[in-house]
C-alpha cells in the first residue's frame, strides 16, 4: 500500500492532532497518531483518553489500511523532508517507508487495533452553532480564571451555560470569576463543563475568519467541536459547578471609569517589586479623580497615580497584582468600569457600554501602614 499527499497539509494535520497525544505513556500506542488510509484521503487521529482530535486530508492511494506511528517522530520526519509531496509506503507488517525527494526514512509502526476508539457522536446530542472567532474570544477572555488545584475538580474546567439563546462561559478559581456571554441560536437550555486543557487547545486551532463556523454537539459525558475540517472530542467534567449568579453584585457604591491600558501599565510597574517569593498586595485608593497605587515589598516601594472618572465615596482596596491584571489583559476595550462596595468586597469589572463580559476579583485585606 502506497499513499501520496501534500507535505504542508500532512504536517499541519500531524501538528494539530498531536495536541491530543500523550508525550509519555505506559501504552506506546497512545504516543502515536492513527493513520487511516482511504481511497482518496487519509484520516489522522490523536487520542489521549481525555481529548481526541481527528481530521482528513486528500491523498492518492494504491490501497487502504490503518496503522499507528509515533507522533513526535512523524512530525520531525515530515518537517525535515524538503519536498512538496510525501509518500508513505507500507513495506511489511511493521514498517513504513516515508519518502520526500531524495530522502527516505524507514520507521516502525504499531497495529491500529490497539488504538482506542473515540466516543461515537450521540444521535440525540444537542447541537449549537457559533462562529469560530466569537468562541475563540470567549475562551481566551475567561480561561485565566480556571482553578489550578484539585480541591474541586469541576472548577478545572469552564461552564458552558445556555439560557434563552444566550451562551455564557464561566470560570472561577476562588479568587476571580470570569463571565463572557454572547447571543446564539439554540432551541434548548443546557449546561456542561469542559476541561480547560481541551479549551486551551481548541482556542489555538480556531480561526479568526468571521465566516468560519463551529458546531458543538453535547452528550451526557462528551462534547464534540467540529470546525475547519477537524473533529475535536473532549470528556465533560462531572460535579456541581459553583452557583456563581448570587456572587455577582448588581451595582457598586463607587463607580470608576478608567483607561484600561493605563491601568495595566501602572500595575505592571508595581509588579517589578513582586515575585513568587516576594508577595505584597497593591493598595489602590480611588479619590479626587485619581487612582493612587502603593506597593511596598522587601526589595522596594512604588507609589504611582493615574487619572480616573470616579463617582461615589472614596475607597481604599488591596489586590493581588497579577489577579487584577489578568482580566484587564483579557479584553480589548479602551476603557472599563470598576464597581466597588467597600474595601473587603469583590471588585466588579465590566464594559462601559455593554454586558459582554463580567469579572470579579477578590480583594486582599490591607494592613495598617
Amino acid at each position: 500500500m502506497t499513499v501520496i499527499c501534500n507535505a504542508k497539509e500532512l504536517y499541519e494535520a500531524i501538528m494539530n492532532v498531536s495536541k491530543a497525544v500523550f508525550e509519555k505513556s505506559t501504552l506506546l500506542v497512545l504516543e502515536g497518531i492513527k493513520i487511516d488510509v482511504k481511497e482518496t484521503s487519509i484520516e489522522l487521529t490523536g487520542y489521549d483518553l481525555e481529548i481526541g482530535i481527528r481530521t482528513e486530508i486528500s491523498a492518492k492511494s494504491t490501497g487502504v489500511g490503518k496503522f499507528v506511528v509515533n507522533a513526535r517522530l512523524m512530525s520531525d520526519i515530515v518537517k525535515r523532508l524538503d519536498s512538496e509531496e510525501i509518500t508513505l509506503e507500507v513495506i511489511d507488517n511493521s514498517q513504513i517507508r516515508v519518502t520526500g525527494n531524495n530522502a527516505q526514512y524507514t520507521v516502525m509502526f504499531m497495529s491500529a487495533e490497539e488504538f482506542p476508539s473515540l466516543p461515537e457522536k450521540d444521535s440525540t446530542a444537542k447541537c449549537i452553532e457559533i462562529s469560530q472567532p466569537v468562541l475563540k474570544s470567549m475562551i481566551t477572555e475567561t480561561i485565566f480564571a480556571v482553578a489550578q488545584n484539585d480541591t474541586k475538580p469541576v472548577l478545572k474546567g469552564e461552564l458552558f451555560e445556555i439560557e434563552n439563546n444566550v451562551l455564557k462561559i464561566v470560570a472561577i478559581d476562588g479568587y476571580r470569576l470570569a463571565i463572557r456571554e454572547e447571543m446564539i441560536k439554540s432551541g434548548e437550555n443546557t449546561k456542561f463543563v469542559v476541561p480547560a486543557k481541551a479549551l486551551n487547545e481548541i482556542s489555538r486551532m480556531l480561526k479568526d475568519n468571521d465566516e468560519a463556523g463551529c458546531e458543538i454537539f453535547i452528550s451526557k459525558k462528551h462534547v464534540i467541536f467540529e470546525f475547519s475540517g477537524y473533529t475535536f472530542y473532549s470528556r465533560l467534567l462531572e460535579g456541581e459547578f459553583h452557583n456563581y449568579k448570587g456572587s455577582v453584585p448588581e451595582s457598586g457604591n463607587t463607580e470608576v471609569i478608567i483607561d484600561r491600558k493605563e491601568l495595566i501599565t501602572c500595575l505592571e510597574r508595581a509588579l517589578v517589586l513582586i515575585n513568587e517569593r516576594i508577595k505584597s498586595p497593591v493598595r489602590c485608593t480611588f479619590d479626587n479623580s485619581e487612582l493612587s497605587i502603593l506597593c511596598i515589598t522587601s526589595i522596594g516601594k512604588i507609589s504611582d497615580r493615574i487619572s480616573a472618572d470616579i463617582s461615589g465615596p472614596m475607597i481604599e482596596i488591596g489586590f493581588n497584582c497579577r489577579f487584577l491584571l489578568d482580566p484587564l489583559k483579557a479584553v480589548g476595550d479602551e476603557k472599563v468600569k470598576l464597581l466597588m462596595n467597600g474595601g473587603n468586597l469583590p471588585m466588579k469589572i465590566v464594559p462601559v457600554n455593554s454586558e459582554e463580559y463580567t469579572y470579579l476579583v477578590l480583594p486582599v485585606r490591607l494592613k495598617s501602614e
